[in-house]
């Protein structure tokens, strides 16, 4: 304790600041110097789950709950009006939501710029059937900077926020069993004029077209998952210049009427379709509507020709053989990463390799994939006259694949890449342990080493197989 005790009250504070506020307040027994340091801390993290212990039964006591509350009032009243940079609180319903508000409402009028809310509320309250939101307080707040919402339950918190300005806030992070914003997503130009960095997770539109427009964003994240009555959204646009990295998945809409994102550097796309989707993919009918708004992916594959770095998933790289003939040149891609699917197909996968001119490094996530007879010569499912041809154009140096099963059919398609691959330098190889795969035959993990390592000094790539050890936790050294 001496050395800690020659330490200022700042630097002591800062170190505090690593613990909850419970922890923090227990430091006040080790001498007279500490018995008030805590209150000094400008972050409080109040967990009802810390307070309460999770063990059974214990929060179903009679009065913890009210002990809980009184201690989170007897914090903020002994910090008075001091500053406050950062207020994390974390309950479950069984707390009163009025209190809740309390606390929020005085962090608020303290100048807190980092705000972290963990309510497991119920839509509606514990005390009363009317249907909670957060204080109105919140929504114009003059110094929040950054806004993190996570619920368990439904976030339709944003229905008292018409009036919304908040003209710090450059984080705001929304996760929740569901979430309704009933204001057009367009609502976040003007409310938020500097915002930065949004992320929305189990987003549910509450309108059928929805456009994204704000010029200072530069991270967007949006996992949206469609109404019960509808799934896919009739439009949706993103206006977001300065973006720089974009993560959107989403059913697939029917139209994307505007996609300004000329500076992205990296998209992680993931689109998703209904097995009658697939269906329609696969037997194309133009006079059907459906098929007809699935076409119109392209446009959003054309507002994204401008990344770095491109993720696609397998449903994905089903919807995009619809769009091969309007598909863009990638110019600046560098690096693509897709996931494969048994279910689904490789239609589109010698165009997309195609027009990626300056490609150097392509994952996949997974070899085996449907088979069509439009796999064209990506992979070596069906024979062809052209076999090849794509991949002989895509300069791609590195390769790796994951997902390993050591299947006949993978060690085909793998042979296929190295002899098509004309500046391929390096392939690795990952398997895990404890993924279903043929290593359970006697011999064949042997046999499928010994041909990689043929293939290794066969063809002037580096092949690597590697196994990831589950006692080890980790890859071997490469």
């Amino acid at each position: 304790m001496d050395r800690f005790d020659n330490l200022p009250n700042e630097v002591l504070c800062h170190i505090l600041s690593f613990l909850t506020t419970k922890e923090a307040a227990l430091t006040s027994v080790l001498s007279k110097r500490w018995l008030n340091l805590w209150k000094l801390v400008p972050n409080i993290d109040i967990d009802d789950s810390v307070f309460l212990y999770p063990e059974e039964g214990k929060r179903e006591r009679e009065g913890i709950l009210q002990c809980f509350m009184d201690f989170v009032d007897k914090v903020l009243a002994l910090q008075g009006d001091s500053l406050i940079e950062r207020f994390s609180l974390k309950c479950k319903t069984g707390i009163d939501s009025d209190r809740v508000n309390g606390w929020i409402c005085n962090v608020l009028r303290r100048g807190v710029s980092h705000l972290e809310l963990f309510l497991d509320f119920s839509r509606y309250d514990s005390d009363s059937e009317d249907m909670y939101f957060l204080p109105e307080e919140l929504f114009v707040s003059k110094t929040l900077v950054e806004l993190k919402l996570r619920s368990k339950y439904g976030v339709d918190w944003w229905y008292a926020s018409e009036g919304t300005f908040l003209p710090m806030l450059k984080t705001l992070d929304i996760d929740s069993e569901w979430i309704i914003l009933c204001a057009e997503l367009e609502m976040f130009r003007p409310a938020f004029p500097v915002l930065q960095e949004l992320y929305l997770a189990n987003m549910t539109w509450s309108n059928s077209d929805e456009a994204a427009s704000n010029a200072s964003l530069k991270k967007l994240t949006i996992y949206a998952s469609g109404f019960d009555d509808y799934l896919n959204p009739k439009s949706i646009s993103f206006d977001t210049p300065s973006l720089v990295y974009l993560e959107y998945s989403d059913f697939v809409a029917a139209d994307y009427p505007k996609v300004n994102l000329t500076n992205l550097v990296e998209a992680r796309i993931g689109l998703m379709v209904t097995e009658g989707q697939v269906n329609l993919i696969r037997a194309p009918n133009d006079e059907d509507d459906g098929f007809l708004h699935l076409k119109n992916v392209w446009k959003l594959m054309s507002g994204i020709r401008n990344v770095q770095k491109l993720f696609i998933t397998a449903d994905t790289l089903e919807v995009l053989s619809l769009c091969c003939d309007m598909m863009p040149v990638f110019n600046k891609l560098k690096f693509l990463r897709i996931k494969s699917d048994k279910e689904r197909g490789w239609q589109a996968m010698p165009v997309v390799l195609r027009n990626c001119p300056h490609l150097e490094t392509l994952v996949l996530e997974d070899l085996l994939h449907y088979v069509t007879d439009k796999c064209g010569d990506a992979c070596d499912c069906i024979a062809r006259e052209d076999k090849g041809c794509s991949l002989s154009s895509c300069p791609v140096k590195y390769m790796k694949i994951t997902g390993f099963r050591g299947t006949i059919r993978e060690m085909k398609m793998i042979k296929h890449f190295l002899e098509s691959f004309p500046h391929l330098k390096e392939m690795k190889i990952y398997i895990e342990e404890n993924d279903p795969t043929e290593f359970e035959v006697p011999g064949m993990l042997k046999l499928v080493s010994q041909v990689l390592t043929h293939y290794d000094k066969f063809f002037s790539c580096d092949v690597q197989f590697l196994v990831y050890t589950e006692l080890y936790k980790k890859w071997p050294a490469e």
